[in-house]
């Protein structure tokens, strides 16, 4: 039987409004879906909610216009690309929902996607992010995730007493999630049949949740994009870090509470000053990154999935062909992308793995042509960052659960010629739809647009094959794209035509091996 996708309520003229269980939420019509900007899925996480857990949000009389995002989660300035007109403040727990208008013979797929940002940055208001594209062309409810960043998000403070809970932009996730489950019903999503992904430290979230027993059947599918999933540290790190935060805040130990009441500003630029710290001192570690805290992450993710213990969900994983090459264009600390900053990073690791000598070390180096010169150095520092940590879940998770494997190698002139090529993020816009949404994109500068357009639908229908059916299988004839196994390590490449390779990096695969290396 055919059902309607919102309740009809009287005032449902000025935009389509949905009955959710803290109120009434009105949104805008824009083509052939109905948006809804910033419904909040908890309470603020200012004044004495900042470094809890999130709260459930105050219900409210009336419609409530969802016409605008909310506040963008406390950040020191970056390179993600943020709309000036957006506040900054911490009543910054709110989603988006996209979704299609009309009657439908069953609910829809539900996508529900964590932005990322290295932990620190981005906002689910970025226009990269519109989700109406993707809606549209896949026929699903697509969801956008704000949450805490850098120090109220993912810098562990619990070292320094009981108010700090570590996590909380996980926390955050989670309780999105249960909003999704408890109301999407209303927009015409199927609670039943959600989809978490995201990409890069978004993509990171995924694979942590993937194995925290609190998100166990809130979402049924997982995509990760690129995903950092070694990037979680043990908390002695946490503690070391917390340490040298109080140091910035110029703040003794037996005084830190006082960072529960001091001006978020103050916060903020301490934060800023200890996530450029950190990598510049320590390339390839961040400041602010996901915790085994022993409750919500009980170990750490790459083990728990070595050991089986991530959740029984149809994954879709891979990486950019170039991911460290964006990283070099803008300069960011964020990523090792000379020579000198990856051979650091090696040591770095070799310090923490017993078995990682100085032999093993030059043996993972020579894959790389000549470690000393540029190509060399962005290829293992995408490798030790992204490509590898993919492996490594894939390889794990595979073993029983059905596992799809991608590497993104378009790039169009304009990016080729500016030595970017398939860098990180640059397969966003393509998920999206969402070309042209930067100010002065020269993306397409020297063409490519048909082709890239062409790509995007390929990719747009997969992503949405994927959360209806749990085959990322485009309906158009695309090239077939089988499960990965260790064994074979069959991998889609995405490009003009796509193509399967089986191990597309086997001499770099085979000599990174099974052990899994990262910070921790």
């Amino acid at each position: 039987m055919s059902t309607r996708v919102f309740d009809t309520l009287p005032d449902e003229a000025a935009g389509p409004v949905v009955r959710t269980e803290n109120g009434d939420v009105r949104g805008r019509q824009e083509g052939s879906v109905g948006v809804w900007r910033g419904i909040p899925y908890a309470a603020t996480a200012g004044g004495p909610n900042r470094f809890r857990p999130p709260q459930p949000a105050k219900p409210w009389e009336g419609v409530r216009d969802c016409y605008e995002f909310g506040d963008v989660a406390p950040q020191s300035a970056g390179f993600v690309p943020v709309d000036s007109g957006l506040q900054v403040g911490e009543d910054c727990l709110w989603l988006n929902v996209w979704a299609p208008v009309g009657s439908s013979d069953e609910p829809r797929p539900v996508m529900v996607w964590i932005h990322g940002g290295a932990f620190c940055l981005g906002t689910a208001a970025q226009a990269v992010y519109d989700g109406r594209r993707l809606a549209e062309t896949g026929n699903v409810i697509l969801v956008s995730v704000n949450y805490r960043l850098g120090a109220l998000g993912f810098l562990d403070l619990s070292s320094l007493g009981g108010e700090f809970t570590p996590n909380l932009g996980l926390h955050d996730q989670i309780a999105a999630l249960e909003w999704v489950r408890d109301n999407i019903a209303g927009f015409g999503g199927d609670p039943d049949n959600v989809t978490l992904f995201g990409e890069s430290s978004g993509a990171g979230c995924v694979t942590a949740l993937m194995t925290a027993p609190r998100s166990a059947g809130l979402f049924h599918r997982a995509i990760a994009q690129s995903p950092p999933a070694t990037t979680v540290f043990g908390p002695e790190r946490g503690a070391v870090v917390a340490k040298r935060f109080l140091e910035i805040l110029e703040l003794p130990e037996d005084r830190a509470a006082e960072i529960l009441t001091m001006p978020i500003e103050r916060i903020s630029t301490a934060a800023g000053i200890l996530l450029d710290e950190v990598p510049a001192r320590e390339p390839g570690r961040l400041a602010a990154a996901p915790v085994v805290d022993g409750d919500l992450l009980p170990g750490y993710p790459s083990e728990s999935f070595q050991h089986g213990r991530s959740h029984r969900v149809p994954l879709l994983i891979g990486t950019n062909k170039d991911e460290a090459s964006l990283f070099r264009v803008f300069r960011s600390p964020i990523m090792p992308v000379t020579t000198d900053a990856v051979n650091t990073m090696l040591r770095e690791v070799a310090g923490q793995h017993p078995g990682m000598s100085p032999e093993r070390i030059a043996e993972i180096a020579s894959a790389y042509e000549n470690v000393s010169n540029l190509r060399g150095a962005l290829n293992l520092s995408t490798d030790a960052a992204f490509r590898m940590p993919s492996h490594w879940v894939a390889n794990a998770h595979s073993e029983h659960s059905p596992t799809w494997m991608y590497r993104f190698d378009h790039a169009t002139p304009m990016l080729k010629a500016a030595r970017v090529g398939a860098g990180h993020a640059t397969e966003i816009p393509y998920i999206f739809g969402t070309f042209g949404s930067f100010d002065h994109d020269p993306t397409f500068w020297l063409g490519g647009r048909k082709i890239a357009q062409e790509i995007s639908g390929r990719m747009m229908r997969r992503w949405a094959a994927f959360a209806w059916y749990g085959v990322p299988a485009a309906i158009d004839g695309s090239k077939h794209w089988p499960h990965y196994h260790a064994a074979d390590r069959k991998t889609l490449l995405i490009d003009a035509a796509d193509r399967v390779v089986e191990d597309p990096d086997h001499d770099r695969n085979s000599v990174w091996g099974d052990q899994v290396v990262g910070f921790f």
